[in-house]
């Protein structure tokens, strides 16, 4: 039976194309900017993105910093969600080891179909004890898809060659995932790997790589990059891609210019900053109804680039932005909801829904009510248990009420949305609806939640 509703499912599903947009930067412990359009690509009419995804390294992660990004969102994040929940972009996940931080957005109407499996951070500082250095990882699972999502920060100096494949190869052997079918991060659809990886320009003297920068002759520096002298002889290296380097090296500036390093150091510039990514060698492994094609899951790189505009570090960021072609392996969310069941009461919402076969409920479930806009999922303005408040059955037909009589009167627009605990995320979203004016109640009482 299962099988037939999944064959079902494949059949119906049309192949989609996601736009993914990736950002890695080493912010020097500043603080963000004032205006971010142009890493974002939020001046670009003809890019609609599905997801962003933005890597920092070296975020202020002094005592008195840490302190209070434990109480309260770090400037960096705040600013992030600020720009971007207006665009509908709602922030899904995070993870931070001292200096490192790794954030994933995607529009809200994604929210059902990314269930977040994971996040993880490998210190590879001190002998693997200090999170100076080292890798933080995020594993969803993307329209049924497999996703690894790693931020890393690696040792540097030119010398250090040789630590900073073997911290690569550290991190990647201590991505695995116990409890879920695909624990080993190889065998995952895609893995996206970037960050301040620290690569240098080998031989060639200051002079020399300063002349090919002003000439943008950046081919001529190439075959000296270490990052690519090591693909050539390290096979699993070898399988992870990375876009032709046609932006200038990205370290190392004099703050606040556009000048290379004019200290007495005068280090030599070098792009150490890179995005790379991999497939699947096999896509086609995965155990599929014999019948059925195997589904298809390709990315192209559609651009990869720096910011030569943001001068606060050292450093220049780099994106890359990305088209992932695919054919969802799932396809109708676990949870709908059914606007046409909506409606108010004295001071409750009935709130509508079905549920899949296959979904397994938490007393512990529930469903929130957003603002059109949220930054994040604990962004409600206002929610109920599910398990509590679950009042009717019929046809697979669920109804809740939701106390409203503490939100405001105004025709903002909403949305609504089922948290299941077992799966950590979202597993179904209303359409948007405009405000109603919400009744209050006739006698002043306060809403009272079991928490």
């Amino acid at each position: 039976m299962m099988a037939a509703v999944r064959q079902r499912k494949l059949s119906a599903a049309k192949e989609m194309k996601l736009s993914i947009h990736v950002v890695t930067w080493n912010v020097a412990s500043e603080v963000p900017p004032l205006d971010l359009s142009d890493l974002l690509q939020l001046n670009d009419p003809n890019l609609n993105l599905d997801i962003c995804i933005i890597g920092l390294q070296e975020v202020n992660s002094g005592i008195i910093s840490l302190l209070s990004n434990t109480a309260f969102e770090d400037p960096w994040s705040s600013f992030f969600m600020d720009v971007l929940s207006p665009l509908s972009f709602v922030k899904i996940s995070h993870v931070r080891m001292q200096g490192l931080l790794l954030m994933v957005f995607v529009k809200y109407q994604h929210l059902p179909f990314i269930q977040i499996l994971s996040t993880k951070s490998t210190p590879t500082g001190l002998y693997g004890y200090w999170g100076n250095k080292g890798g933080v990882n995020i594993f969803l699972k993307l329209y049924g898809y497999y996703v690894s999502i790693i931020n890393c920060h690696l040792p540097p100096h030119m010398a250090n060659n040789d630590q900073r494949l073997e911290h690569f190869d550290r991190i990647l052997e201590m991505q695995n995932f116990k409890g879920h079918d695909v624990p080993n991060i190889l065998d995952h659809d895609l893995i996206l790997w970037f960050g301040d990886m620290n690569f240098r320009i080998e031989d060639f003297g200051l002079h020399f790589v300063r002349e090919c920068i002003k000439n943008q002759c950046y081919s001529d520096l190439w075959e000296k990059d270490q990052l690519t002298i090591a693909k050539t002889h390290d096979p699993l290296l070898r399988e992870f891609l990375e876009g032709p380097l046609h932006f200038p090296p990205t370290y190392k500036f004099d703050k606040n210019s556009n000048n290379y390093d004019t200290s007495e150091k005068k280090r030599k510039p070098a792009w150490t900053d890179r995005i790379l990514w991999r497939l699947k060698r096999q896509l086609q492994a995965r155990s599929f109804t014999p019948s059925l094609p195997a589904p298809s899951f390709t990315l192209s790189l559609k651009s990869y680039k720096s910011h030569m505009m943001y001068s606060i570090s050292d450093h220049k960021p780099v994106t890359g932005t990305f088209d992932l072609e695919l054919k969802p392996l799932l396809s109708v969310p676990l949870i709908t909801m059914m606007a046409e069941g909506l409606w108010t009461m004295e001071n409750e919402m009935l709130i509508s829904y079905s549920s899949t076969p296959d979904f397994l409920s938490s007393p512990w479930d529930w469903i929130g009510l957003y603002k059109v806009g949220m930054r994040h999922i604990n962004d409600y303005v206002s929610y109920v248990w599910v398990g509590d408040n679950q009042v009717s059955f019929g046809d697979n037909l669920k109804q809740v009420y939701m106390n409203i009589c503490d939100i405001p009167e105004n025709e903002d627009q909403y949305l609504l949305c089922y948290y299941s605990n077992n799966l950590h995320s979202v597993v179904g979203i209303s359409k948007p609806f405009k405000g109603i004016s919400w009744v209050k109640p006739k006698h002043g009482s306060e809403p009272g939640w079991d928490e």
